[in-house]
């Protein structure tokens, strides 16, 4: 299902017929660019989704406390809840970050300069590629999140720094734009490897490898939510041949940080659609298409995180109701 984003705000009217046209067409475009814009402010907001959250108990944990006295076993609540770790944005032109507030950041470099798709919208013209620039940036919504969090119980916290450059594309030239050496990994060769969707069902939008920015899709919401797809595995795994920045937090007594992304499984992890529109909700590719006018697009991506609050100083061990899924 393709829809279009609809207008995000109501454009203001001047308020004195006298006022000339000129400062009325300023007026009107300033109240566009900053409706259509997606900023800071708007990507705190947008963690209030209790949904996303998924906030539940899911164990209890057993503690060794010691003083003077001698020592007894404390016992606190497993939680599991999830947590925005990145700002993921997909987008055509080269410098044109949909979250206005970081589009310095990847502006155009000598080794990246070319953007936009190399596709129109034409039904004889389905099998060109779609190019997408990326960029993994630490989401700032936090605080946010932690203040909701605990309205339920204890939180966790997240192992991401906010508005850390986790992944600029523009800075990976050789990988996502060559794909080297990604081309030759046995899963970019075998058909049918890591696809996001399923072939089947006839919900395939294309494969995570090899992880760069070119696919071969007519749908260019479906190309977009791929390459995020794509940023997101490497981003969250050690050791990966690109230029990035690894957020794999380490666990430590008490605290299990979430694994590793892994395609079509909405435990691992869930996306909230940021831009065109911003949705209260949170899914798994493949979800519902909302196109966007000028090829650009950023996800909230959310990951598990299970952890309780100290009670001593020794962690003894843990029983989860859930077998830990």
């Amino acid at each position: 299902m393709n829809v279009t984003a609809p207008t995000r705000c109501r454009s203001p009217q001047p308020r004195k017929l006298r006022r000339s046209r000129v400062y009325t067409a300023a007026v009107l475009l300033a109240a566009a660019q900053q409706c259509l814009a997606l900023t800071t402010p708007a990507i705190i907001a947008s963690v209030t989704s209790v949904q996303c959250l998924e906030y539940r108990v899911v164990g209890i944990c057993f503690w060794l406390l010691c003083t003077p006295f001698g020592c007894t076993v404390k016992t606190s609540p497993k939680v599991r809840h999830f947590i925005p770790e990145l700002v993921v944005s997909s987008y055509a032109d080269t410098g044109a970050n949909p979250w206005a507030e970081m589009s310095a950041l990847s502006a155009p470099t000598h080794a990246s300069q070319g953007g936009g798709n190399l596709i129109t919208p034409s039904a004889q013209r389905d099998n060109l590629p779609r190019f997408k620039n990326v960029d993994g940036i630490g989401h700032p919504g936090g605080a946010a999140l932690t203040a909701l969090a605990y309205s339920f119980g204890y939180a966790c916290p997240s192992g991401a720094v906010p508005f850390a450059p986790y992944y600029l594309s523009t800075l990976d030239p050789l990988a996502w734009r060559q794909a080297i050496p990604e081309s030759v990994y046995p899963q970019a060769l075998v058909p049918g490897t890591r696809e996001v969707g399923n072939q089947a069902l006839g919900t395939m939008w294309g494969s995570v490898y090899p992880r760069h920015g070119f696919l071969v899709q007519p749908d260019d919401f479906k190309a977009g939510a791929v390459m995020a797809q794509r940023a997101s595995d490497f981003i969250t795994r050690v050791g990966q041949p690109h230029v990035y920045l690894p957020l794999q937090p380490m666990p430590y007594p008490g605290y299990w940080p979430p694994l590793p992304v892994i395609e079509n499984n909405i435990e691992n992890h869930r996306w909230q659609l940021l831009a065109p529109v911003t949705q209260l909700s949170c899914a798994i590719f493949p979800s519902p298409a909302i196109q966007s006018s000028d090829g650009a697009y950023a996800w909230s991506l959310w990951r598990p995180y299970r952890c309780c609050q100290r009670m001593g100083q020794t962690f003894l061990f843990s029983i989860d109701f859930d077998g830990g899924q």
